[in-house]
């Protein structure tokens, strides 16, 4: 597997493809505590900046471990596409009615009424240091090689590495 550390712009377009990617992520607060604290949570968006963005109702646990303890990570994994990255971030409760009505799709109506639930909050992650695996080439790799000894020496493995953001 090769190393490949990214910077900026081309980190930030790595950390957006696996994020969108995946989708759920598993979201832990309070990382001083034992045992950790975590709960799945779907992004619902990455804006321009890389923020992360998620719904979360203001009566839960992780709202209330944010407003305690802002430092997060973020873990998504793909097992089956061989894609995983971990995020670490600073989280915060936004709660502009703006932005809830950009994040709010009917989907989120299990967990809510509807965009005027008074529980409706949105979480922002701002990644600080992230870093990666991505083995999905060794896949496609693997596909297109013949037996032969010269092309079985020239798989590639995958890539990983740390996002600098």
């Amino acid at each position: 597997m090769s190393t490949q550390n990214l910077n900026h712009k081309q980190a930030l377009e790595k950390m957006t493809n696996l994020v969108e990617s995946i989708k759920t992520g598993m979201l832990i607060t309070c990382l001083s505590d034992r045992p950790l604290n975590v709960v799945p949570m779907t992004t619902k968006k990455i804006d321009a900046e890389g923020n992360i963005w998620f719904l979360s109702r203001l009566d839960s646990s992780q709202n209330r471990n944010i407003s305690r303890e802002p430092e997060v990570q973020l873990l998504y994994s793909s097992p089956d596409n061989k894609e995983f990255i971990s995020i670490y971030g600073m989280a915060s409760i936004n709660l502009n009615p703006e932005k809830l009505k950009e994040l709010y799709h009917t989907s989120d109506n299990a967990w809510f009424t509807d965009l005027d639930d008074p529980n409706l909050t949105a979480i922002k992650v701002i990644p600080k240091q992230s870093y990666y695996w991505d083995e999905k080439q060794n896949n496609y790799a693997n596909l297109f090689t013949s037996n032969s000894k010269l092309e079985k020496d020239k798989i590639r493995t995958g890539e990983k590495g740390k996002l600098q953001l």
